[in-house]
């Protein structure tokens, strides 16, 4: 009898453990653009966008007045964060733009004529009751005379409250996302510009030429 009510007390606590109702996922989802601005990036491959360690786990993080990060683990996102950032920021820019921004790889037989980097340092709700997103983003474009872009962002989304609900960092994250698109597309933001001086060689055209004759 006695290992009978332990192995029903280990089923029960295993059934509890896996009850998904128990764990709240949330999505990142930018609101519709209200505006268009003109479209700077023509064709452009957006690398996986990096993210800080605390921001590509699973868990919805924020930080603690303490100054601690802490998370839970009944909290998750809904997609692998990473992917999902990367994949909403090509989709906003495009759409505000008109852009054709597609995350790596790229599935056009036609290569794309700019590629996008984007390096975020910090995505966190923090203490003081706002959202910040900030990092560099990074525009090359290999055709001569192409401007290269190297730049920085600094997002800052309120929250309304020092302690966010999952809900409301999650829609904080979305509209810093949001901000971030516009500002790419625009190629706005502190940082530099600097002119291809001449195109890189195709691959195909560095096969295509004779091969030197052999010595001797």
């Amino acid at each position: 009898m006695r290992h009978i009510l332990i192995a029903s007390a280990i089923v029960a606590t295993l059934a509890a453990c896996s009850n998904g109702e128990k764990t709240a996922r949330y999505l990142i989802d930018p609101p519709a653009p209200s505006e268009r601005v003109a479209n700077r990036l023509g064709t452009t491959e957006l690398k996986d966008v990096s993210l800080p360690d605390y921001a590509s786990g699973d868990e919805v993080s924020w930080q603690t007045v303490d100054g601690a990060v802490r998370s839970n683990t009944k909290e998750l996102w809904a997609d692998a964060p990473q992917r999902s950032f990367t994949q909403t920021l090509a989709r906003t820019i495009s759409d505000i733009s008109g852009a054709t921004v597609i995350p790596e790889p790229w599935p056009l037989a036609e290569p794309p004529r700019r590629t996008l980097e984007v390096r975020v340092e910090k995505a966190l709700a923090q203490a003081d009751g706002t959202y910040r997103l900030s990092g560099r983003y990074f525009v090359g474009d290999s055709g001569a005379g192409g401007a290269n872009q190297a730049r920085s962002f600094d997002i800052a989304v309120p929250m309304g409250t020092a302690e966010p609900t999952p809900a409301i960092i999650a829609r904080a994250q979305s509209q810093a996302i949001s901000q971030l698109a516009r500002q790419i597309a625009v190629l706005g933001g502190p940082g530099n510009s600097v002119r291809t001086s001449s195109s890189a060689p195709r691959m195909d055209d560095i096969f295509s030429q004779p091969l030197p004759p052999l010595d001797g």
